[in-house]
């Protein structure tokens, strides 16, 4: 668990981010904060600061506040029993964000996995998020792997989708073995 001064400090900056991205915020915005280091107390490698607008069983609002260097953990939002998984929409409202997905693997990512997590850092292959761009990504409710990712990038009308097929075990690791444009 962070100290309550590790925690403030990660709001300072967050709000600071939030701002400088033309985001305006309340006061009982601020104070609804939540400082996530997953349980690893690395903040600064591994974290993210997150605002919260709405969360139920199936949909879910958040501000995502990620300082430089910070990662978040590969996760997933499978379909478990009757209760079904969760899909994801991203938007970078200020700076660069680099997503990694299944897929080729990028032959020279931006970003490194933090020393000592490298095994726990399975995908690479590399979107890059800037702010104007949007992304959708859905999930097969049955197996909790990604079927389709759609984009929309700043400057065109035109929505992209990417549908994901053929998946397969590749050195233990699920991947999609065929992306159709």
């Amino acid at each position: 668990m962070i100290s309550r001064q590790k925690y403030d400090e990660a709001v300072d900056k967050a709000v600071r981010l939030v701002q400088r991205a033309g985001i305006a915020i309340t006061r009982d915005e601020r104070a609804r904060f939540e400082v996530a280091d997953f349980g690893l107390d690395e903040l600064e490698k591994t974290g993210l600061q997150i605002l919260t607008y709405i969360n139920t069983d199936r949909v879910c609002a958040k501000e995502i506040m990620m300082l430089p260097h910070q990662t978040c953990p590969e996760h997933r939002h499978p379909t478990i029993g009757k209760v079904l998984g969760k899909e994801e929409t991203f938007r970078c409202r200020w700076g660069t964000v680099y997503v990694y997905v299944p897929g080729d693997r990028t032959p020279k990512p931006a970003c490194r996995a933090p020393a000592g997590s490298e095994p726990y850092y399975t995908v690479w292959h590399e979107v890059v998020l800037t702010p104007g761009d949007q992304y959708w990504v859905y999930v097969d409710p049955h197996t909790g792997l990604v079927s389709r990712w759609d984009m929309l990038l700043q400057g065109t009308d035109k929505k992209t989708t990417v549908m994901w097929t053929d998946w397969k075990q590749y050195d233990g690791i699920r991947l999609a073995g065929r992306r159709v444009f």
